[in-house]
């Protein structure tokens, strides 16, 4: 039976989105980084689907990066695909942005690093073997130089990692002078909706209720932490 599937990602600036038919993309987009989800959506996800060619109504499931990432940018994709999923009465697969990055990179190399820039001078990262799936070490939010320093007893025993994500080119540098020849950095951030896609495409049993959605923030927001510190510093001391 085809499945058509409609895939979101706003966990960075520009995200990305798709159109999958039966596990095959047939077209793949950038967002407009100049503007914000919020502005852009659900524009772009009916244009793209315009220009696939798909209506709306044939869409069987939808998929959604739930993160980390952008936590404005995370709420505004989920809320954005509960709201066409509630509509259609469809289910949505949710796909972690370290799942969809190590989807995308599987088998280029023994092991892949999904890099996520948390910014604040950490990422979000998280290692994996060469199938894509099986995770090596686990989501983390560290400054680069300390996540390679948690990983060093894994790394040792790879004799190449390939680094995706944009907190790999971010720090690309740090990661070069930690593994030298060992360590292969994209050049750019992958759009992710395809591999989201295919992913939903792969593992139909993974999809539930548009409400039973959550994110994967691996860190606090920064809105809840600077909440907190406020508090403290309103409450009174003895």
């Amino acid at each position: 039976m085809t499945m058509r599937i409609l895939a979101l990602d706003t966990s960075s600036a520009a995200g990305s989105a798709a159109v999958a038919d039966h596990g095959r993309v047939i077209v793949a987009r950038r967002g407009d980084p100049s503007r914000t989800h919020g502005e852009r959506l659900p524009a772009e996800l009916m244009a793209l689907l315009d220009e696939a060619r798909v209506p709306l109504a044939s869409i069987d499931v939808f998929a959604v990066a739930i993160g980390p990432g952008s936590f404005t940018g995370l709420r505004v994709g989920i809320a954005t695909m509960q709201g066409l999923a509630f509509a259609a009465q469809k289910r949505v697969v949710p796909v972690s942005t370290f799942d969809a990055l190590a989807w995308q990179g599987r088998q280029r190399g023994p092991a892949i690093a999904a890099w996520i820039d948390a910014h604040r001078g950490e990422v979000f990262a998280s290692l994996f073997a060469a199938d894509g799936v099986t995770v090596l070490q686990s989501p983390s939010s560290l400054p680069p130089e300390e996540t390679l320093a948690a990983w060093a007893p894994v790394l040792a025993a790879c004799p190449h990692v390939r680094f995706t994500g944009d907190g790999a080119v971010r720090y690309a540098a740090a990661i070069r002078a930690a593994l030298g020849d060992r360590a292969t950095v994209d050049d750019a951030p992958p759009l992710l909706a395809g591999a989201m896609a295919e992913i939903a495409a792969a593992h139909p049993a993974r999809a539930v209720a548009p409400h039973a959605i959550v994110p994967l923030y691996v860190r606090r927001p920064d809105a809840e932490l600077a909440r907190d510190r406020k508090r403290a510093l309103e409450m009174p001391r003895e």
